[in-house]
């Protein structure tokens, strides 16, 4: 026989909403979402036929650029100079930065920071360097050093500090805190913490983002030598602006196999040095 007590009970919880007012919640989020995807659309007059009706065009451009002019590679001496540039650009853009960044890191991070504000100081800079464009920051330094590939790598620099600065200080915050208590707890310092109970579990992360940082500014590297940076990039771009795109698909094509080439030893040497794989 049923009591009131089993009549007025309900399967759902006393705070929960109803069926209803969920689907009603996701459809209006679903609903803004699409008004904003709308807005810029026409804001941006984007127009997904012309993926179709214009790509006559790519295969006019794809006619003259086939076949690629592969003897550019060895006639012009410069062309070769110009990959050890961007490669040149690319490793010492990751060394210097990731030097500063791990630097900062430490500084910034909670645990290691020597003062909690000035920690906090630190955050804000790198934060500061993650939202400048990479654009103004070349174009800073064309004004200071000149056109040419040193302007590149500090512009890549600046941008590992920021970049790579907030994932250093993440992983050091957090570390096991547990090693570090018991060097504490044994009349260590806070550099001799660092040094046996910190590095030791941070280096691999270190190691692994350092590696990742290097593969992201090869590609950047590229596409600064179009701004004045100079490198493979202002020589495929040249090549563009003089309608050579016989040439201009022989360096796209090299710089395809240069930059899988390279990733694969950087692939093999991070597990070789860290012992795995580390995950982005």
């Amino acid at each position: 026989m049923n009591t009131a007590k089993d009549i007025n009970s309900s399967p759902w919880p006393e705070n929960a909403p109803i069926p209803s007012k969920k689907y009603k919640r996701k459809l209006g989020i679903f609903l803004i979402i699409l008004m904003v995807v709308s807005v810029f659309s026409v804001y941006l007059d984007f127009n997904f036929l012309l993926l179709f009706t214009d790509f006559h065009y790519v295969v006019d451009l794809g006619k003259e650029m086939y076949p690629p002019n592969l003897s550019v590679l060895t006639s012009k001496p410069e062309i070769l100079r110009s990959i050890f540039q961007t490669i040149s650009m690319a490793f010492l853009g990751t060394i210097l930065g990731g030097f500063f960044a791990i630097l900062l890191a430490f500084l910034g991070a909670d645990n290691t920071t020597p003062n909690r504000m000035f920690g906090q100081c630190i955050k804000f800079i790198l934060a500061v360097e993650r939202v400048i464009p990479g654009l103004v920051v070349i174009l800073f330094f064309l004004i200071i050093v000149g056109l040419g590939p040193f302007a590149g790598m500090l512009s890549i620099a600046i941008g590992s500090i920021g970049m790579f600065g907030k994932l250093f200080a993440d992983a050091i915050e957090h570390c096991d805190y547990m090693p570090v208590e018991s060097l504490y707890s044994s009349g260590a310092n806070k550099l001799q913490a660092i040094k046996y109970a910190i590095m030791p579990q941070v280096l691999p992360s270190f190691i692994g983002n350092l590696f990742y940082a290097f593969d992201i500014n090869l590609r950047a590297a590229i596409g600064l030598g179009v701004f004045g940076g100079g490198g493979i990039g202002y020589e495929i771009h040249m090549a563009m602006q003089m309608l050579r795109y016989k040439d201009a698909l022989a360096l796209i094509l090299f710089t395809i196999v240069m930059i899988s080439l390279l990733e694969k030893m950087s692939d093999a040497i991070r597990k070789k040095v860290i012992g795995k794989e580390v995950l982005h």
